[in-house]
């Protein structure tokens, strides 16, 4: 069961839960129309400037805390930026998002695309810099500490298929299929669990740990940082456990990392030390996935949308199916 001790913040009022999927929605919807072009650009480019005009019907204060880059490399929905009708005025609110987590998928008409984002009270959302985090995540209902980064891939299936009271050959561990990740699938595979390779979209496959019909029961691998605290925030909301590991290549990115305020270089974040407080998340499909249904464009210009929305104070998931006019 998810977390619902969690205090209902005042600032996230209970309309701005649904008011968030609006927001994904305009995302999605933008991006459906560059579904299997081939041109990955464009479908971010698509996706982020919708997100940007949708953001202003909320009467918010918003400050985008992970978004599109620094303002130097993003016009819009760049880290510091302020977005929502009532800036200076309304609550204020830190916003993590990713207009199109799967471009590649999207461009390529591949699985699991999605329009995200996640809000909470001002510095409640760790201001991850964009560099490689290692990431470890397992759904609800296991005792505290069941996963620990600090210990070896084989360790953490153990434990996790004890508390389940099953053999570890009998979990299923989803990966992002990248070379980086080759030792770790063949460790995976010498303990004889199954393994789901997914080509992108990795907030899609920590959350899809929540969901026993999919039968994914732990997340492991690395990914990008600011997708990681996205996921966190998913998690929660409807429970799960979380270790995330910041990965730098070079000094350049450790400097990034100090400039976001980060000291300790090798810590281990846990599920709070990246989301905390209450907060919200929201999703909408692109294409096809596990987690949501994609953008549909029927007849009489129609279009249908599948949505998630979460709250970690009252441990609420609402799914929101939504019918589109467009002329």
């Amino acid at each position: 069961m998810p977390d619902t001790s969690t205090s209902a913040s005042h600032v996230l009022d209970r309309v701005l839960v649904l008011e968030m999927v609006r927001v994904t929605e305009a995302a999605a919807i933008a991006a459906s129309a560059l579904i299997g072009r081939g041109d990955e650009k464009a479908a971010d480019a698509a996706a982020v400037e919708a997100m940007r005009r949708a953001f202003d019907d909320l009467a918010i204060d918003g400050t985008v805390v992970i978004g599109e880059g620094e303002r130097d490399e993003a016009p819009m929905l760049y880290i510091g930026e302020k977005v929502g009708g009532a800036r200076g005025t309304g609550p204020k609110i830190d916003i993590a998002l990713d207009p199109l987590e799967g471009t590649t998928i999207t461009a390529k008409a591949g699985p699991n695309a999605l329009a995200v984002l996640a809000a909470a009270e001002e510095g409640c959302l760790l201001n991850a810099p964009d560099v490689y985090m290692e990431k470890l995540a397992v759904g609800p209902g296991y005792p505290p500490g069941v996963i620990d980064l600090a210990k070896t891939p084989r360790e953490n299936v153990e434990a996790v298929a004890k508390a389940k009271g099953v053999r570890p050959d009998q979990l299923i561990v989803c990966v992002l299929d990248r070379p980086r990740h080759a030792a770790l699938i063949a460790e995976l595979r010498a303990i004889g669990c199954g393994i789901q390779l997914i080509p992108d979209g990795d907030v899609a496959g920590v959350i899809a740990t929540t969901d026993e019909a999919t039968t994914i029961d732990l997340y492991m691998g690395s990914g990008g940082a600011p997708e990681g605290v996205l996921a966190a925030a998913a998690l929660r909301c409807v429970g799960g456990q979380f270790n995330g590991r910041l990965l730098f290549r070079n000094e350049g990115e450790k400097a990034r990392a100090r400039q976001c305020g980060i000291e300790d270089l090798d810590r281990i974040y846990l599920l709070d030390d990246l989301a905390k407080g209450d907060c919200i998340f929201a999703a909408t499909g692109v294409t096809d996935g596990s987690l949501l249904e994609g953008v549909k464009h029927r007849r009489k210009g129609c279009m249908t949308t599948e949505s998630v929305v979460m709250r970690a104070s009252s441990g609420t998931v609402r799914w929101v199916r939504g019918e589109h006019r467009t002329g």
